[in-house]
């Protein structure tokens, strides 16, 4: 992956738009289901954090994988690449602590 890609992937959405708009439509159809299914509703709203959790911790798992092969490559890493690699690395946990 170039640096460019790298640096797009950190700064990506950590869910992709379609997929955030799909879980809001669950979201809100949990609401709806609110008014006669009161328990279910809680249920499947406890359901959907879960889900949104493992998301996303997913998303972050597979950036930091990413990250994790920027400098693993073996001896033959310089200088430069663990200055950029714990530069990401500055980036990636800023993002983890602004969510």
């Amino acid at each position: 992956m170039t640096e460019r890609a790298e640096r797009a992937d950190l700064d990506a959405e950590i869910l992709p738009g379609n997929e955030r708009e799909q879980l809001r439509g669950t979201w809100e159809r949990i609401q709806v289901l609110f008014v006669d299914q009161p328990r279910e509703a809680a249920q499947q709203a406890h359901d959907l954090v879960d889900d949104v959790i493992d998301r996303v911790a997913d998303r972050f798992r597979q950036q930091r994988d990413g990250l994790t092969e920027t400098w693993t490559r073996g001896d033959d890493v310089s200088t430069e690449d663990l200055r950029i690699a714990l530069q990401r690395y500055r980036s990636f946990f800023n993002r983890l602590l602004s969510t």
